[in-house]
């Protein structure tokens, strides 16, 4: 039987594509997302306002160390205040990735990636997903580290160098070039109504050439604004020349007042040496701690200043001098001249303007702008960020007495940015610190075993005194920067949102 002949088969049809290139790369990134989310060691996304919208269950481990219990407690913060030391507010402002990284907190150190998401036509910037590649670096990428870490020491030592060559050209300058003061009235911080006056005051004592007495406690910025009121007075061309009366030995206070002619005693120099009088001269003399002036000094000082000339130690012969006299003192002068440890006459001589410093108690709305001061000072000096203190931390810091003002505020400061372990301070960091140097409270609580009468009053207050608190911070940032919002959300450390959203609703309500 012959065979039969194989009918044409029909050519096979392409199978159908189950999507669109629209659809794959929808599917492509929503199984890429999930990959990712898988196989990172934590993730999380932030929207457009730098809000945090999403946290995968890898970042729950994350959560305790930063201050959370939950991710719902999580969900909901501006990731640069929840999350110190982040770089996403620079991937939404730049839409540029930050492929890795090395981030550092107090949840420890990871190496991390910071991708910008954009809108379906790859336009603007929605959005952004920080992702957590590795939590123990120094285990998986031991090499790395090590290189990163001798790259860090090598800046910091070249920061330390830098910081040493600088000190040290000031200090030549100081000794053989002229004497110029280093602050200005912009130096003294501060809004407040007595901030405002005290810097009026010394503004009016700048234009006169009369003797200046600067009253107030130790650490308010006496010495500051004597420079300040040289700087702008018409001697502001001349040296400015310091001397700290408590700093100096009796014996040695009237050569280094008055100076020492050629041979004056046994071992003196051949040369003649001037005192601070005649280097001053044309200038401003600053005398600090002039309530610590020995009783035999006062009058030749005061005799120096009713004729405008001085007598060299070991010298007959009187040299004119041409210097205005700004004095400061922490001491009590009115007591002293009752005690009779200071000449009445001197004082009025000195205190033809007397100016009153108010104490850092008396202008604690000023506090938010002076941590902002210090705080970059503190990061110039020690090249690392300043410190960010949060709204709790603040109100806790305008509670306090403020023994040592200013000088006392800069140090516990200090010891909090070098004890955290980030650069983000609560309250519950601050605490421990004012604790340990016995600085106390404006209104110190009575001890009590139970609640007093009022307290429950006093607890549900506490959020609108936080509030209160934040809106003077804000509104003086906003005066000082001229209205400018981006400014004033960089001068007060938080996000423009934020900043957007205070502004908004001073209350500290929800828009919605």
């Amino acid at each position: 039987m012959p065979a039969a002949s194989a009918s044409p088969t029909a050519p096979s049809a392409p199978p159908a594509l189950p999507l669109d290139a629209e659809g794959i790369l929808a599917l492509a990134a929503r199984s890429m997302f999930h990959l990712f989310s898988s196989i990172s060691q934590g993730m999380f996304l932030v929207d457009r306002s730098g809000r945090i919208v999403w946290v995968n269950e890898g970042y729950r481990r994350f959560l305790p160390a930063l201050g959370f219990s939950s991710i719902d407690q999580f969900l909901g913060h501006m990731v640069d205040e929840v999350i110190p030391n982040t770089q996403m507010r620079r991937v939404l402002e730049t839409g540029e990735a930050i492929l890795v990284d090395l981030l550092t907190n107090r949840a420890g150190t990871f190496v991390v990636s910071r991708l910008p998401l954009r809108d379906g036509d790859g336009g603007a910037v929605i959005g952004a997903i920080g992702i957590v590649l590795f939590d123990h670096p120094e285990t998986t990428l031991q090499p790395l580290i090590s290189k990163f870490a001798l790259l860090q020491r090598d800046l910091d030592d070249a920061r330390r160098e830098l910081a040493m060559q600088r000190r040290q050209a000031a200090a030549v300058q100081s000794s053989h070039g002229p004497r110029r003061a280093k602050h200005t009235f912009a130096s003294f911080i501060g809004t407040s109504a007595a901030a405002v006056e005290i810097k009026r005051q010394a503004r009016r004592a700048a234009q006169s050439s009369s003797p200046v007495l600067l009253l107030g406690e130790t650490g308010t910025g006496k010495e500051l604004l004597a420079h300040a009121i040289h700087a702008t007075s018409a001697r502001a061309a001349g040296p400015f020349v310091t001397v700290n009366i408590a700093a100096v030995p009796d014996t040695l206070l009237e050569a280094e007042f008055f100076g020492v002619a050629p041979g004056a005693y046994t071992g003196a120099d051949r040369k003649a040496r001037d005192g601070k009088f005649r280097l001053a001269d044309g200038g401003t003399l600053f005398l600090d701690e002039i309530g610590d002036m020995p009783l035999a000094l006062q009058a030749k000082l005061l005799r120096a200043l009713q004729e405008g000339e001085i007598e060299p130690l070991g010298s007959n012969q009187l040299q004119p001098f041409d210097a205005r006299v700004i004095a400061a003192t922490s001491r009590d002068l009115q007591a002293l001249m009752r005690d009779g440890r200071f000449r009445e006459d001197l004082y009025y001589r000195l205190a033809v303007l007397p100016l009153r410093v108010p104490p850092l108690r008396e202008r604690t709305g000023d506090i938010p702008a002076l941590v902002e001061a210090l705080g970059e000072d503190m990061a110039l000096r020690s090249g690392d960020g300043p410190p960010d203190l949060m709204p709790d931390a603040l109100a806790l810091l305008a509670a306090q007495h403020w023994r040592g003002n200013i000088r006392e505020l800069r140090n516990v400061l200090e010891q909090a940015a070098m004890r955290s372990e980030g650069q983000r301070i609560d309250a519950a960091a601050l605490r421990p610190l004012l604790a340990e140097a016995g600085v106390e409270p404006l209104a110190a609580a009575p001890a009590s075993t139970g609640p007093a009468p009022g307290d429950e009053d006093l607890c549900r207050a506490l959020p609108e005194q936080i509030a209160a608190l934040e809106r003077r911070a804000i509104a003086a940032a906003m005066r000082a920067t001229g209205g400018n919002k981006l400014a004033a959300a960089r001068m007060l450390k938080i996000s423009r949102a934020t900043l957007y959203e205070r502004l908004e609703n001073p209350d500290g309500t929800s828009g919605s």
